[in-house]
């Protein structure tokens, strides 16, 4: 079955969205972390059209790949710092939402590692995503399929 383009059919709302993002992309947590907070959380959320973005644009930006196949198992793995662990762990935690809510333990851990407005923006990256992740999993666009448009082609992976 062929699912609606959200972007044709509701593109005021996607263009807010997408300057939305790309208010994001400009802010130094994004930069250092963004990687790693979008392709987890779309793992996560199993959006298959994110998660080929996402790999993509980490190669562009120079990203191991060894660190790429690690993410899924960023708990066992030597390869991330301790601020970086701090972003997934809080990635996990906003985008699985638990049942009882944020902990104050888990609040502090992350604010052991990020200030106020680190952790302001970091959030609002993972709201995003999840949000992105959301609409690729509902309409179902091809993975891959905006490469070109995007320069995700250059990374040379098909």
């Amino acid at each position: 079955m062929s699912r609606v383009n959200y972007y044709q059919n509701a593109p005021e709302l996607a263009k807010k969205f997408r300057d939305f993002q790309m208010a994001l992309n400009k802010d130094p947590i994004a930069r250092e972390l963004g990687v790693l907070v979008t392709l987890r959380a779309s793992q996560i959320n199993g959006c298959a059209f994110c998660v080929d973005m996402h790999v993509k644009e980490a190669k562009l930006h120079g990203e191991r790949e060894l660190r790429l196949h690690h993410v899924v198992i960023w708990r066992e793995s030597p390869l991330f710092s301790p601020r970086e662990r701090a972003a997934l762990a809080w990635t996990e935690l906003l985008t699985r939402l638990p049942a009882h809510g944020v902990s104050d333990a888990d609040y502090a851990a992350a604010r052991e590692h990020f200030s106020e407005a680190e952790l302001s923006a970091l959030s609002f990256a993972i709201v995003a995503i999840n949000g992105w992740n959301r609409l690729s999993v509902a309409f179902l666009p091809v993975p891959g399929s905006l490469d070109a448009e995007y320069g995700l082609d250059k990374a040379n992976l098909s």
